[in-house]
């Protein structure tokens, strides 16, 4: 029998009357657009991660893209992106005109690393005609970002922070929520995610009622006093209802899942730890388990034990195969004389393994031992 990478059917048969129910209620009421549920649902958000505005979205991609539309960011403008992270932490950015410039990672987290990022914001400064805006801060994998450093130094240099918390959502640094970090922070509902719906999905979050209002303008064709006045030009980025009550329903459960996916974390590494790489959490952080990745040497390491684990139904993936100024897409981005060693090191040997509440001990058993294998 194989695996699941993240077992979605297994979380909805245990939900199933819940879930069933909320979704019927939205059919009943044919409340499909803008429905109560998603006013509902941005202000449990909202709550859950300690902030004074959600704004849910079609997708976390978009929920990016509203993010540097909010802060009118455009030609000649630097974003700093992890090159270590999802293609779209950097697709938004030349989608609003601006220049993404890519920073390499932390060795033992993956995220982006602190150093890195300054030294990358002293040559944009010091040798292009390029003004430095914007750091997005990935939580990767589930773990947030430094982001005591990072707040050093977007204050240092007057750059503001979009904290990409796709992955991270749910995780904490000191017991405060992922997603808070950020002057504005995103977040998405893709089914595999810690808190994923049943299609597509997101969410920005802010404290500032000056953008909270810009990015729900922009959600809504760029939407004035109602959607037939329109103020600016913006885009259609809503958050379905019936996405909403699948949110809601889970939500209750949300906290329960990420204590348990600690604990599945916790047997892997123990068992692990002494023939790969394993991921490390920081002192002080907490992680919500988007992935649970590890590193062999070497690329040809990594095959042979995925394709080991594949005989056995068990089910692998690679986040990131490719660095992201390694992405055809970008070539007229690059600045290549930057240092992005780590990261593909890390692209060469790093492998997800399956990982969700629902594994039980034979069952992380039986990855660990064909790993050993290899």
């Amino acid at each position: 029998m194989t695996m699941e990478f993240r077992d979605l059917k297994q979380q909805y048969q245990l939900h199933e009357r819940e879930i069933d129910a909320a979704i019927q209620s939205v059919l009943y009421n044919t409340d499909f657009i803008n429905g109560s549920c998603v006013k509902l649902l941005e202000m449990k958000l909202a709550e859950y991660v300690g902030v004074k505005h959600c704004i849910t979205c079609a997708n976390g991609t978009d929920a990016l893209q509203l993010a540097l539309m909010a802060w009118h960011i455009g030609k000649g403008d630097v974003v700093f992106v992890p090159d270590f992270t999802f293609f779209s932490s950097g697709e938004v950015v030349p989608l609003v005109g601006s220049t993404p410039v890519f920073v390499d990672i932390d060795e033992d987290t993956y995220n982006i690393s602190p150093d890195s990022l300054e030294a990358a914001v002293e040559h944009i400064m010091q040798n292009t005609d390029l003004r430095p805006r914007v750091i997005v801060a990935v939580d990767l994998f589930g773990q947030p970002a430094d982001f005591d450093k990072i707040r050093q130094i977007a204050d240092k240099y007057h750059l503001l922070i979009l904290e990409d918390g796709a992955q991270g959502f749910g995780g904490k640094i000191r017991g405060r929520k992922a997603c808070s970090f950020g002057d504005i922070a995103t977040t998405s509902f893709f089914p595999a995610k810690p808190l994923g719906c049943y299609g597509d999905g997101g969410a920005v979050f802010t404290d500032s009622d000056e953008w909270a209002e810009l990015i729900r303008s922009y959600c809504v064709h760029g939407k004035g006093k109602d959607k037939y006045d329109n103020v600016r030009i913006g885009m259609n980025s809503r958050l379905d209802t019936l996405q909403a009550a699948v949110l809601l329903e889970k939500l209750k459960f949300f906290d329960e899942e990420i204590e348990t996916c600690n604990q599945v974390a916790c047997e892997y590494t123990n068992r692990l730890k002494s023939c790969v790489k394993v991921p490390l959490v920081k002192e002080e952080m907490y992680s919500s388990w988007a992935q649970y990745t590890v590193c062999f040497q070497n690329n040809g390491e990594r095959e042979r034990a995925a394709e080991l684990l594949k005989e056995n139904g068990i089910p692998t993936a690679v986040y990131y195969k490719k660095a992201m100024h390694q992405q055809k897409a970008f070539k007229e981005n690059g600045f290549w004389e930057l240092d992005y060693s780590m990261t593909e090191k890390i692209c060469d040997c790093c492998l997800s393994l399956p990982m969700h509440p629902y594994l039980n001990t034979n069952d992380i058993q039986k990855v660990v031992d064909r790993i050993r294998q290899v």
